[in-house]
C-alpha cells in the first residue's frame, strides 16, 4: 500500500475505495476545484489587457493535489462552465461572457491553464509532488507554457510587441514566485501527513 501511495497524488488519500463512491467524490472535487479557480480569478490586479490574479497559483496547487486525470478534468470543467456563460473568468461578466470572452485577450492563457494542469498533474502522478525542487522545475515550466500560449494568442490581437509588454513581461516574476510557493506548499503537505502517520512513502 505504501508503494502505491508513493506514486499517487495527494487527493488519493481522501478518495473512497468503492467505484460509485469514488466517482462521486471525484465529481465533487472537480466542482470544488472550479469554485476555487473562480474565486482565485476574481482576486486580481489590473495591469493592462490581461489582469494579474491568484489563478495560476490555484491551478498549480489543484493539479499537484489532484494528479493528471482529475486535474485536467477540473480545468476542462472550468472552461466548460465559462463557455456556457457562467461568470467564472477574471473579467466576466464586465468584459463579456461565454465563448466571446474566451476568444478575447485571455484565450491563449485559458488553453495554457489546461496544459499547465497536465504537466503538473503528470509530475504528481510520478511522485514528484514530494520533492520541492523537482516539482518546482515542472511548475516553472508550466507557468512558462501558460505565458507562451497566452503570448501567441495575444500577439494575433495586439501584435507581438504589445503582447510581450502587456501579456508576458509583467507576469514573469509574479508567476515565478507563485511556482516556488506552490512547489513548497505541496511537499510540506505531504510532510505534515507523514508526521501524522498518513501517506507514508
Amino acid at each position: 500500500m505504501s508503494q502505491a501511495i508513493a506514486s499517487r497524488p495527494l487527493i488519493f488519500l481522501a478518495l473512497p475505495e468503492s467505484g460509485a463512491a469514488r466517482l462521486a467524490a471525484q465529481v465533487l472535487l472537480a466542482l470544488a476545484g472550479t469554485l476555487v479557480l473562480t474565486l482565485a480569478a476574481k482576486t486580481k490586479v489590473v495591469l493592462g489587457p490581461v489582469d494579474l490574479s491568484l489563478q495560476n497559483l490555484a491551478i498549480l496547487l489543484i493539479a499537484a493535489a489532484f494528479g493528471f486525470r482529475l486535474g485536467v478534468a477540473t480545468l476542462l470543467l472550468y472552461l466548460a462552465e465559462g463557455a456556457m456563460g457562467f461568470p467564472v473568468f477574471q473579467s466576466t461578466p464586465e468584459k463579456g461572457i461565454g465563448l466571446a470572452y474566451m476568444m478575447g485577450p485571455t484565450g491563449g492563457y485559458l488553453v495554457g491553464f489546461v496544459a499547465a494542469a497536465a504537466m503538473v498533474g503528470h509530475a504528481a502522478d510520478r511522485g514528484w509532488d514530494r520533492h520541492a525542487v523537482k516539482l518546482g522545475a515542472v511548475m516553472i515550466a508550466a507557468q512558462a507554457a501558460i505565458l507562451a500560449l497566452g503570448f501567441a494568442w495575444l500577439s494575433t490581437l495586439i501584435g507581438a510587441a504589445g503582447a510581450w509588454q502587456f501579456g508576458v513581461a509583467p507576469f514573469v516574476l509574479p508567476d515565478l514566485v507563485k511556482a516556488v510557493l506552490a512547489a513548497c506548499l505541496v511537499p510540506a503537505g505531504w510532510a505534515a501527513l507523514r508526521a501524522l502517520g498518513i501517506g507514508r512513502g
